[in-house]
């Protein structure tokens, strides 16, 4: 006889979400249920269970340690029944109504417009919600559930990614910036002397550095055009993707910088689904079309 108790998913929802927003009557909110179903569901749990998972102090529930380790189980039992929902609701639909793709800034739109472009013609009943990202907002994005699709200078972990692109990155400035006029090569210690452009990282959670920061003249903007624009006046130098900005470079608004050493660097790119198994005909057809653009710069 099996005497696994019986607990239901939607316990352990209830748990998660008396933890996760700090009390029942915060998780009645959330769940949309009455504070009276929250407490029975999760005081039957504990009786299944046959261990005390919460205890309240004040207005707070609190995790005792059984209740920790049980929680990080269930959430990986959620996650998969929500996989599991996400994948049925998938296969049953056909080609979903919206595809969410987030992009780090530096990715060339003239990839990815045409991509988006050919994308609509195939898939003219479905919208695109494209979310432009800096270094750790690409992360969050897909942790979050934010995304299907991301196109991102980092895989995280727990998640496979598949190389489309290496991007180069060239130190420039206006031709007339004095770093351009010292007659030699250009060292760090110049460059700690003048004001460096930089684009802020667009995470809440965490945020990343990328690239040499060791100015204390530095602006940081929110927008990687803005940041170009600036250096075309002369406001300073950075470091850009070359591709974005080859139409400043051929008319002479901008030069690459002399540095000593470090003028250029790389970062590669790569395409993740948030979920592969579960996403749909409009999401995988988009990631092909991407993939098959940047083949053929290959």
């Amino acid at each position: 006889m099996n005497n696994f108790p019986k607990v239901t998913l939607e316990q352990w929802r209830m748990f998660q979400a008396v933890v996760e927003h700090g009390g029942y009557a915060q998780a009645a909110e959330a769940l949309n249920k009455s504070q009276s179903t929250i407490n029975y569901g999760v005081k039957k749990l504990q009786v299944l269970l046959g261990t005390e998972v919460l205890q309240v102090k004040g207005r707070k529930a609190k995790l005792t340690a059984e209740g920790e380790v049980l929680l990080r189980r269930a959430k990986l039992l959620l996650d998969d029944a929500s996989s599991i929902e996400k994948l049925a609701e998938t296969l049953g639909k056909g080609e979903e109504p919206v595809v969410r793709l987030a992009v780090e800034v530096i990715f060339p739109n003239e990839i990815l417009l045409p991509c988006l472009n050919e994308f609509s013609l195939l898939c003219p009943n479905t919208r695109v919600e494209l979310l432009e990202t800096v270094l750790s907002g690409t992360e969050e994005i897909l942790l979050a559930g934010g995304a299907d699709i991301v196109i991102a200078a980092r895989v995280p972990m727990g998640f496979l990614g598949e190389p489309i692109f290496n991007m180069e990155f060239i130190a420039v400035t206006h031709p007339e910036h004095p770093l351009q006029h010292l007659g030699r090569k250009v060292t760090v210690q110049d460059l700690r002397l003048h004001r460096q452009l930089v684009v802020r990282d667009s995470g809440v959670q965490r945020k990343w550095d990328a690239g040499w920061l060791g100015t204390e003249q530095r602006w940081t903007v929110s927008n990687m055009t803005t940041s170009i624009n600036a250096v075309c006046e002369g406001l300073g130098f950075a470091w850009f993707p070359k591709p974005i900005i080859e139409k400043q470079l051929q008319g002479g608004v901008l030069k690459p910088l002399p540095l000593e050493e470090g003028g250029t660097r790389s970062v590669e790119l790569y395409l993740v689904y948030a979920d592969k198994d579960t996403a749909g005909v409009a999401a995988k057809t988009l990631a092909e079309l991407i993939l098959g653009a940047t083949d053929r710069l290959l």
